[in-house]
């Protein structure tokens, strides 16, 4: 016997009002349900909201499976393949890796050291998607519809961000050069930092009390002297191998990481503890400091000297030649 529309259609509405049915009954049953003022508040009581996502899903699901929807999805919609679909979540995944750990590694800098190995992973799931494995028309397919599909292309320019991130941070400048582990040079760094770092907090709480009352620093300006200065030696020669490494790219840096750790141990050092280290050229600076403060003194001295030689040539040249003078005029009266 065949159904009218207006019963189907009724019938087809009280389907997903029954699947509330059984849910209403185990809240009733678990005590879920309280005195309430509005109809809202008692299904809310009774149901979570992800129970009532779970039910609107559950529900669309029937009326498509019981064949009161539509049957298929139209031919001309957009769909991924299911490889297609994977290379897109495995892509998805890592950059959440990675955008999380730049986030957390953000302050203090920690980024080339914490984040390379996802960096690397992501570098690698993008080169899945735009790489054409083999010579299936399915591979090429994937990379048009994930990376040339639509004006936003939302996967190049997430790939992008993640490049340029790391270009400007320097991080290949704490690597080897194969990219997949810490360079010794930043390793050695990074533990004569921390080394820094303890001894500034080893004597800052031996001298607890004093910081309370006069803010004294000098035990830990003489007893982290050494160091600091071995800290900053290796930095300033990380610098100059940087520089001879990359001659042709001018305002070339180390990785932030490191620039950071010294920063921060500068500041430490100079402002908040009020260190100084002495120099050990101490004589050949003030030398030289000297000379050229007494270098305006010569010159105008040595050209005081020559105008007045001259200025003597000239009187002398003068009496000269009016003695001469002088000698033919008696000569010729005589």
């Amino acid at each position: 016997m065949e159904l009218d529309a207006p019963v189907a259609w009724r019938r087809s509405s009280l389907l997903p009002r029954l699947l509330l049915v059984p849910l209403l009954w185990s809240g009733l049953a678990l005590g879920a349900l309280a005195v309430v003022s509005s109809p809202h508040r008692v299904l809310h009581d009774l149901l979570s909201e992800q129970q009532l996502l779970e039910v609107e899903d559950l529900s669309l699901t029937l009326l498509q499976g019981g064949r009161l929807g539509p049957l298929s999805l139209p031919p001309d919609l957009p769909d991924l393949d299911p490889e297609c679909r994977e290379l897109l979540l495995d892509f998805a995944n890592s950059s959440a890796e990675l955008t999380g750990c730049l986030v957390r590694s953000a302050r203090p800098v920690r980024l080339c050291q914490t984040c390379y190995p996802l960096f690397q992973q992501v570098a690698s799931k993008m080169d899945n998607i735009s790489r054409a494995v083999g010579n299936t028309s399915e591979s090429h397919s994937c990379a048009r519809s994930l990376l040339m599909a639509d004006r936003m292309q939302i996967v190049v320019i997430l790939s992008e961000f993640f490049n340029s991130t790391w270009q400007k941070a320097n991080c290949a400048n704490c690597l080897t050069n194969t990219s997949e582990e810490l360079s010794n040079s930043t390793l050695n760094f990074l533990s004569l930092f921390n080394q820094t770092l303890a001894c500034f907090e080893h004597y800052l709480q031996g001298s607890i009390h004093s910081l309370m009352q006069l803010r004294n620093y000098s035990e830990v300006c003489k007893n982290c002297r050494e160091a600091y200065k071995t800290l900053s030696n290796v930095y300033s020669e990380m610098q100059k191998m940087n520089e001879l490494e990359n001659k042709a790219e001018s305002g070339t840096h180390l990785c932030i990481d490191v620039e950071d750790a010294m920063n921060i141990t500068r500041k430490l050092w100079s402002r908040t503890f009020n260190c100084s280290v002495p120099c050990s050229d101490t004589v050949p600076v003030i030398a030289v400091s000297v000379f050229i403060l007494f270098l305006p003194v010569v010159f105008y001295l040595s050209s005081f000297l020559h105008s007045e030689q001259k200025k003597r040539k000239l009187i002398l040249r003068k009496f000269l030649f009016t003695t001469i003078y002088l000698a033919k005029t008696c000569i010729l009266k005589t």
